[in-house]
């Protein structure tokens, strides 16, 4: 039974990248339950990357939205984290899973946000939309499910990809919503960071050993809600 403790322990320790922000989330996630609902909401607002927030102080917000979940549900993500984050931070080395997972939160925002702009501009949405409550972690953690393809082995990698860009597409597709849009663009941000996942290795599938997760490299989504009232 001790053996459990401890394979639990290593494997925290292997990604100490994803179980840091997992136990911020955490500590975000009981402070939103103590908060009354008109409070929450104002509060998320300013640390939301809408574009009124990105305009006034873009840096901070793209940083604060990454630390804050809408819904108040919190085991969910320690799921999906453990699932995709912790695997892709085990596989590519810290530093590499962490500039996945802002370039998908960073660029997938502003592509969606400036899309959301375009058609602010052009009367398709109304003008309050600049001020859209827009937190969240989904957009880096699509980001990791589409760069994990290059640690798939073949043939199951195009299995794999079709699996995870049909996922993101039927929504897109359906709901045409900006956060749709953005989900899918991470994705295709996450495969387009092929060069990270380098040497990452698919010997041992998805769920091979454990990689040095402090910054070296192995060598071997509940899906979030529309922009209104997302993440």
């Amino acid at each position: 039974m001790r053996s459990v403790p401890r394979a639990v322990a290593g494997y925290v320790r292997s990604a100490p990248g994803t179980y840091v922000w997992l136990a911020v989330l955490f500590v975000t996630t009981v402070a939103l339950h103590r908060m009354s609902p008109h409070f929450e909401t104002e509060f998320l607002r300013q640390r939301s990357t809408n574009l009124h927030e990105l305009s006034e102080h873009p840096v901070r917000v793209l940083v604060a939205s990454a630390m804050w979940t809408a819904g108040g549900r919190w085991l969910p993500y320690a799921a999906l984290y453990t699932v995709f984050h912790a695997q892709a931070e085990r596989r590519l080395g810290t530093p590499r899973w962490l500039a996945v997972c802002a370039a998908a939160h960073v660029l997938a925002t502003l592509i969606s946000e400036g899309a959301l702009l375009w058609g602010i501009r052009r009367g398709v949405v109304p003008d309050s939309a600049v001020n859209t409550l827009d937190v969240g972690v989904s957009y880096a953690l699509a980001g990791v499910v589409g760069v994990l393809t290059w640690c798939v082995p073949r043939p199951w990698r195009y299995g794999y990809a079709a699996a995870v860009l049909g996922f993101f597409a039927v929504p897109l597709a359906t709901g045409r919503t900006f956060t749709d849009l953005g989900h899918f663009t991470a994705v295709l941000i996450g495969l387009a960071c092929r060069p990270l996942a380098a040497g990452a290795g698919t010997g041992g599938g998805m769920s091979g050993g454990a990689g040095t997760g402090g910054g070296g490299r192995k060598t071997r989504i509940p899906k979030e809600t529309p922009a209104a009232e997302r993440r």
